[in-house]
């Protein structure tokens, strides 16, 4: 038994300092993999950190010189980087869902929304800097916005740092002279981009094409591979001084990028307006509204003619924008107006509507004193008489409680269906697109039933709601003292602005004298109707089928079918036919629409409804107008054409 358990214990001792030896090993084994690990790693993270992490070892002595040169005057949320940084590491990512960029493994743009961002997006670096100056989205998927996105490019300083990326589909409109453009900022790729193709380009203007990426879609339904681009951007270290004395011009062409001659030494375009005032001036003290979002451009070019209209007085004017947009606010300061942002409420068309709700309320606000307020959308051009448009008719709505509002705009107001500057009508609807209220309206009617944020209604239907209008009306034009030029919004994009919009009407005259506004008031119009109505020649032939060659002095008189109040297949069927807004019924007063076809005024009345229709002659029936639609050989239905047939009584 001894022996036994000797020999047991002699054999667990050799065991056991086999097991030893075995652990020191393994433990040997693990440290010198991991290790090996760790210097894969590393070289993983190296390699993967080229973009954002290159030449590190000279970047603080260059980054001293850089410092000692100067690069002239700088913003100073922006002197940091210049003291730090000599190269721009970018990365863009173009896909169908995603565009990106990063600077410095600094996210600087993303736009991974699933209902916007189609197209070409543009991205301005500040050369000496790294700065995001500016940032747009073409959609070049619809028509003309390739010439929207070269205008913007060719308003963009030289040596200017430019990121392109395309998001889901950026070519199907994007004609030979836009990708002429691209090409010329060095693109080898472009000419081949094509349906659902991905792209990428960092370059700079007036130098070339720093690098490119591109991803072919395999077949018509899917698209290209995600492109991932990396490039490297030595900054400039020189700068020329700000050649303007305006404080508001340095500051603005420091931090932003895209509007032209704003920015130029030689030709600088005027941000200081002094128009002299409307004769006899009845509205100096009727602040303006401005209701702005995030279109900056848009703004621009509709302050540059507001406040070169007669009359325009900068210290009444406020820019209301529907949210924290740096950019809007700093068009709005150039020109010296006050800015007013704030957080948006809502979201889709009741975003909008609470926007209005807001500036309405705060222009008020902001003038104690002011009876009336006039309201001005981002994307319209005012004509030169604009203010004084509404000083001559402001007294209007100030005596007449049958008044809803005073508006510059006419719906129905195109090249060929309007052509008298100084006359005035009555409508029943709405318009909209730069109007006047009183406060009185807005604080004891309209304020306390305004829609709220959980109703998606667009503000300006609502108000021509019957309950909220009671029967009151509004004035308006034959020529528009507006012109909508914006292409791009919530409801707008460029085919719908070029069917409804960019063929309407607009005053050009720098002083025009309303003729009898005072037969405006509402007894005096229904007067002023009969005695037009009484002198004018009744016409059997549509609007739509002949030249007129009749006395433009003489009114011609027009009757459709119009059988209740809300009967308008006949007049949108007409409408349609005259290349007019057709979508709904607007511009009547009391079941007759009043027009200008070759300059002689029209009376288009809805009969038997319409009061007017005592003036049609007993042999004369009505025209009843319908829409008809016809398909082309090889044509879905989906696609067919809707135009006007008349049927005859």
């Amino acid at each position: 038994m001894k022996i036994l358990k000797s020999s047991k214990n002699k054999f667990g001792d050799i065991l056991s300092d086999y097991l030893n030896g075995f652990h020191r090993h393994r433990r040997k084994v693990s440290w010198r993999t991991g290790k090996l690990v760790l210097a894969i790693s590393t070289v993983s993270i190296i390699i993967t950190n080229l973009c954002s992490v290159h030449l590190q070892s000279d970047k603080q002595s260059k980054a001293a010189e850089f410092e000692e040169r100067g690069v002239g005057r700088l913003s100073n949320q922006l002197k940091l980087q210049q003291l730090t940084d000599v190269n721009l590491n970018i990365r863009v990512v173009s896909s169908k869902q995603v565009v990106s960029v990063s600077v410095d493994n600094t996210m600087i743009y993303e736009d991974k929304s699933e209902v916007s961002g189609r197209g070409i997006h543009v991205l301005v670096l500040h050369q000496a800097t790294g700065a995001l100056m500016a940032q747009r989205v073409f959609d070049t998927y619809s028509p003309r916005e390739d010439e929207a996105m070269a205008l913007f490019v060719n308003m963009v300083s030289d040596d200017r740092i430019f990121v392109f990326a395309i998001k889901d589909e950026g070519t199907f409109q994007l004609k030979p002279a836009g990708r002429q453009l691209l090409m010329s900022f060095g693109s080898k790729e472009m000419e081949r981009v094509g349906w659902r193709d991905m792209w990428a380009m960092v370059a700079i203007k007036g130098t070339g094409m720093i690098s490119e990426g591109y991803s072919k879609s395999p077949d018509f339904t899917s698209w290209g591979n995600p492109v991932e681009l990396c490039g490297e951007v030595a900054l400039a270290r020189t700068l020329e001084p700000p050649c303007w004395s305006s404080e508001r011009r340095i500051d603005f062409c420091d931090r932003i990028e895209g509007y032209g001659s704003v920015c130029n030494c030689d030709n600088p375009a005027p941000i200081l307006f002094n128009p002299p005032p409307p004769i006899n001036n009845q509205i100096q003290n009727i602040p303006v509204a401005i209701i702005a979002s995030n279109r900056p451009h848009y703004l621009y070019r509709m302050l540059q003619s507001l406040l070169s209209a007669r009359g325009a007085d900068p210290d009444m004017i406020v820019v209301f924008i529907d949210g924290f947009f740096e950019e809007t606010l700093a068009v709005a300061r150039l020109f010296g107006l006050r800015g007013v942002q704030h957080a948006p409420v809502g979201h889709g068309t009741a975003r909008i509507s609470q926007h209005y709700k807001i500036s309405l309320s705060a222009i008020f606000s902001m003038f104690p004193r002011a009876s009336h307020a006039i309201v001005l959308e981002e994307d319209l051009d005012v004509s030169p008489d604009f203010f004084s448009y509404f000083s001559q008719t402001i007294g209007l709505l100030r005596t007449d409680p049958s008044l809803y509002c005073v508006s510059a705009w006419n719906d129905l107001g195109y090249q060929y269906t309007s052509a008298d500057p100084s006359l005035l009508y009555r409508v029943e609807t709405m318009p909209g697109l730069g109007w006047m209220l009183s406060r009185e309206l807005f604080e004891q009617e309209l304020e306390p039933q305004w829609p709220s944020p959980e109703k998606t209604w667009d503000w300006d239907m609502w108000m021509r709601l019957g309950e909220v209008r009671k029967g009151r009306e509004c004035i308006i034009p034959d020529v528009s003292r507006t012109f909508h030029f914006g292409s791009s919004g919530v409801n707008m994009n460029s085919y719908f602005h070029d069917v409804y919009f960019s063929k309407h009407s607009f005053n050009s005259a720098p002083e025009v004298d309303l003729i009898g506004v005072e037969s405006l008031i509402k007894d005096e119009y229904e007067a002023l109707l009969q005695y037009e109505l009484g002198r004018g020649e009744v016409v059997q032939y549509s609007p739509c089928q002949g030249v007129f060659q009749d006395s433009p002095s003489t009114p011609h008189i027009f009757f459709i079918e119009m059988k209740h109040s809300k009967d308008f297949s006949s007049w949108l069927a007409l409408a349609k036919c005259l290349h007019i807004w057709d979508l709904d019924a607007r511009g009547y007063h009391r079941g007759m629409w009043r027009l200008h076809i070759n300059n002689a005024p029209f009376f288009i009345i809805g009969a038997p409804y319409s009061p007017y229709s005592i003036y049609k002659p007993a042999d004369v029936s009505p025209m009843r107008f319908k829409t008809k639609k016809t398909t082309p050989r090889g044509q879905n239905k989906a696609n067919s054409h809707v135009i006007g047939d008349v049927i005859k009584p």
